[in-house]
Parts: C-alpha cells; structure tokens; sequence
C-alpha cells in the first residue's frame, strides 16, 4: 500500500488507472479515500456497487482497502469508483460463464417490475418469463434468496446482462428424463403421480417424466371418463408396459396393478349359486351374461329355456338383466358356464309341489286338467 501510495504520489493520474485506497472518511452520498495522492478520492454513492446503495454506509466503513478506478480527474478532483474494478472483473468472469455455460450460484437482491436483479459482480437481470419453467405471480419470495443460474445474453455495450433459472431446470429436468428412460423396465411396477388428465387417458410423472396411462388401461371395467377413476395430483401404482427412448414414450398401466376381475372367482361364486346378470352378447351358440364386472359367464342355447329354440335371439336381448344359475366355475381358464333353464325348471316344479299340496286338501286332481304338459319340466 504504502509503495503504491508513494508511486502515485510521484507522478499525474490518469483516467483509467486502477490504484488501492483506505477508506478515511464515509458521507452520507460519498466515501472518501486515501489513494497517497496530494489530494484523497471521491467515492460517490454510485459508484460504490453496481446495485442501488441506500446508505454509503451500507456498502464501505472507514478502514477499508479498496481497490478502486480513476473515473475522473480534474480541478485537483479525483473521482474513484469501485464498482467500475468488479464490474471489470465480472465481465470477464461472466464471460468465461457463458462461453463454458457454466451453472452457478448468485443472489437475488431486488424485486423489479417484469423480474429479478440478481448480484454477479454488476447488475444482473433474470427477466420473469425466465426464472421457473412455470408461471410465478408473485416473486416477493424470492429477495436474498440464492438461484442457480445461466448467462443467456451478454452485451458489455450496452451492459446488458440476461440471466436464466429456467434454462438450468430444464436442462436438469432433461439430464433426469433421459436418466428416468434409460433405467425403467417394461413390467416394473411403481408409484406415480397423476399430473393431467385427457379424453384419451392420464398422465403420471414417474421420476420426472410423464408415462401415458390409456383410457383402456385404468381399469378392468370400461371407463367412459379417466376422472371417475383417478384425480389430478394423486398418487397411483403403476405397471410400466413399455419404454421407447428415441420418442420419449412410456406407456403404463394401472389395471395391471390392480386384482384382475377373476381372481379369488372360486371363493367368491360356488357351483348353484343364483346370480343376477346382464345380456353383454348374443352368438350362435348361447348368450355371455357379466355377473360381475368384467366376469362373463356362457348361457349355452340348450340352458336358455326350457322350450326348444333355435337363437338365442328368440327369447333375450343385448342389455336384458337376467338371473343365472352357476353350473361350474374355473378362475385359471376364466370361464364359467351358467343356466337361465335350470331356475326356470325349478321355478315350474316349485309351483307343481304347490299345486300338488293343493290337491292333497281339495281332492281335485289337477292332472286330470291339464294332462302331462308339467311332465317336461320333470325331465
């Protein structure tokens, strides 16, 4: 110090000089400094940081050792600035940053219209649109608060500063997705959230990037609406079906996850069992009524009626409730045969015992009446 002060008190200054000087004196719109010239500098308020500076307290204290730039000379008047050396230096620092695209660290000092000043050595500016991948309308809390950030646009000229956190969370959001696609396995089951829901099925972020649940794989039940089974924001299991890196596509299913229609089919239906039903299709060879959703079960044409027919047609309808008796049931071949004739037979043979009992108090023989047109119900 005192060989620098010696030297500049021995020749002129210049404009543009970088000199080192101790803080004497600190005003209320200036700071005064001791540079070993015949007369001490003038540190105006404005030049003590490229952010605002309420208080020239608030940014030097008598003491200091600054390094300090000859912004102007004349009438036995220096003026001084030390944010002209960081400003220098951090361009040539910001420089560097941008050339690399480097990731690094600042703070954020003010909160201005349309975004954020942020301290890199000189003003820096990190417009709204880009701070988050999402929109903010509030940025309040974001003052003092520290943000990885980019260099997007330099312009020493015009000192011009653009800043991006965005840029740095999409490239890590990026860095992520690539990751997430290249460990997951077609059959791995895991947990997901539910981000957006669409006509054709639901998104879910499994680990930073979206994986499509189909309409047709979210339940074993037909689905007319994703939302009557899941909502946004809720956690689900997760069968992934298949991964495909080049387009960045998963496709998942939540029905795979869940107990198939026909599990545990043989404790919940045993052989006799009456079931209500509903006609889903009518072929040549019989009708399927579902007794359960997503559970069908084969009426063959010979255990529709009791009377001989020829379709099925003749005596059911598509969307016809009926009630079925089970003749036998298998949860590994996900069949189950079923018999509208066999409640019709026991139906016609209760009324047969009523009509018996009522001949055995009358004495009249019923038979007599109406002949054998019971007797086939008999056989």
């Amino acid at each position: 110090m005192d060989e620098l002060n010696h030297d500049v008190s021995e020749k002129e200054l210049a404009v543009g000089d970088i000199v080192t000087g101790k803080v004497v004196k600190v005003e209320e719109k200036q700071a005064l400094a001791d540079i070993g010239y015949k007369v001490e500098g003038i540190i105006p308020i404005s030049e003590l940081s490229s952010l605002h500076v309420e208080k020239t307290s608030d940014a030097v204290k008598e003491g200091d050792e600054l390094t300090l730039k000859v912004k102007k000379l004349e009438d036995e008047e220096v003026i001084l600035s030390k944010r002209a050396v960081e400003a220098d230096l951090a361009w040539e620092d910001l420089e560097k940053k941008y050339q690399s695209g480097e990731v690094f660290e600042a703070e954020v000092k003010e909160v201005v219209k349309g975004g954020l000043v942020v301290d890199v050595g000189l003003r820096g500016f990190i417009p709204a649109s880009l701070v988050e991948t999402y929109y903010v309308e509030d940025f309040e809390a974001y003052k003092n608060k520290q943000l990885t950030l980019k260099v997007v646009e330099l312009d020493s000229e015009q000192n011009r500063v653009i800043l991006s956190h965005r840029l740095v969370t999409e490239e890590a959001e990026a860095s992520k997705k690539q990751e997430v696609l290249e460990t997951l396995q077609a059959g791995e089951i895991l947990e997901g959230k539910v981000q957006r829901i669409a006509n054709f099925g639901v998104f879910v972020d499994v680990g930073g990037i979206d994986g499509l649940v189909h309409i047709s794989q979210l339940s074993h039940e037909h689905v007319e609406k994703a939302s009557d089974v899941v909502a946004e924001g809720q956690t689900i299991k997760v069968k992934v079906l298949s991964v495909d890196q080049d387009n960045e596509r998963i496709s998942l299913s939540l029905k795979e996850t869940l107990p198939g229609p026909w599990d545990n089919i043989e404790s919940r239906v045993s052989i006799g069992d009456v079931l209500d039903g509903k006609v889903k299709r009518l072929v040549n060879f019989g009708a399927f009524v579902e007794v359960f959703p997503g559970v069908e079960g084969l009426v063959h044409i010979s255990q529709i009626s009791t009377e001989h027919i020829g379709t099925p047609q003749e005596v059911l309808e598509v969307g016809q409730n009926v009630k079925v008796k089970v003749l036998d049931v298998s949860e590994q071949d996900k069949r189950m045969s079923l018999s509208i004739k066999e409640l019709e037979r026991e139906r016609h043979e209760a009324e047969y015992k009523k009509y018996e009992k009522e001949e055995d108090h009358t004495g009249f023989q019923l038979g007599d009446v109406i002949g054998n047109k019971l007797d086939k119900y008999k056989e």
